[in-house]
This record gives C-alpha cells, structure tokens and sequence, in this order.
C-alpha cells in the first residue's frame, strides 16, 4: 500500500479536536492570552486555524470560503470546533484524489497549487498554530493539554488501541 498523507490529515483533526475540546474547559480569560505579540491572543489563533481549514477547502474547491468569528466563550469554541471537525474532513477526503494542478481565484486573482500540496500545508498549518496556541496559554498560567499528548506518536497509539 501506498504512504499516502491520510494519516497525517487523520492525525490532524484529531489533534484539533482534542485541543479545541480542551480550551473548552478553560476559563474566558485563556482567551486574552498571547505569547510576544497582542493581536495574535489565543482567541484569534483558534480563530485563525478554522478560517485556514475553511480556506484550504476554497482552494481545494469543494466549499465557498465562510467568514469565521472569533471566539469570545467556550460555547463559540465549540462551534468552531464544529465548523473545524467538517473542513477537517472535507481536507482528509481530498487526499482521495489524484495530485492535479489546481486553479482558484480571490477576487480577480488566480493561484495555482498542487493538490498535494494543499494538503500538506493543511497539516502543516494547524500543527504549527496548535503549538502556538499552547505556548500563549501556558506563558500565561493556563494548562490544558501537552504537545506530546497530540503528537503523531500519541495518534498511532489512539488508532491501535481503538482497533
């Protein structure tokens, strides 16, 4: 069989489900936490990583790309989450797909991109922010969920154990 990039998309939405699960737990104040720069607060980044899903599925062409409101409760996070769980999906099901060149256009703009690497930089994307937003919180006082219970490895052990 193929490698193919479906585990890490799988491993993807896990984690983003686990941490958005997490933050719910949180206090509102978690929200306001930042690590170096204001303007990128916890909220905007849990923000920032839906509204990037969403777009990676505009480019992928399967959904108009939505506006996506910054949280301001648990109970937003958790229609983020929502909102994050259905592009998380509709990202995995494109790595169905043969790797095309594909088109898609802001405004007048056009782009183009590989399909694979969409897909790739959908990953990518969400581990890197995942790491921020953790960071932001706990430079603040706030725990709720390590790295290391996110990472890969621990997603290996999750889909085994389920089996």
């Amino acid at each position: 069989m193929p490698i193919t990039m479906n585990r890490a998309l799988r491993h993807m939405g896990w984690a983003n489900q686990r941490v958005y699960a997490a933050f719910t737990t949180l206090p509102e104040e978690a929200l306001s936490a930042f690590i170096v720069n204001p303007d990128w607060t916890a909220a905007r980044i849990l923000q920032h990583i839906v509204s990037g899903a969403d777009w990676y599925v505009f480019c992928l062409g399967i959904a108009a790309w939505s506006d996506i409101p910054t949280p301001k409760s648990a109970g937003d996070i958790a229609m983020l989450a929502a909102t994050l769980q259905k592009c998380d999906a509709q990202i995995l099901s494109a790595a169905e797909l043969e790797d095309e060149e594909l088109t898609f256009f802001e405004g007048e703009r056009a782009s183009k991109v590989l399909r694979s690497t969409l897909l790739a930089e959908a990953a990518l994307h969400a581990t890197e922010h995942r790491a921020q937003l953790m960071d932001a919180i706990e430079s603040k006082g706030f725990s709720t969920i390590s790295l290391d219970s996110i990472d890969l490895w621990a997603f290996e052990s999750y889909e085994l154990n389920r089996s």
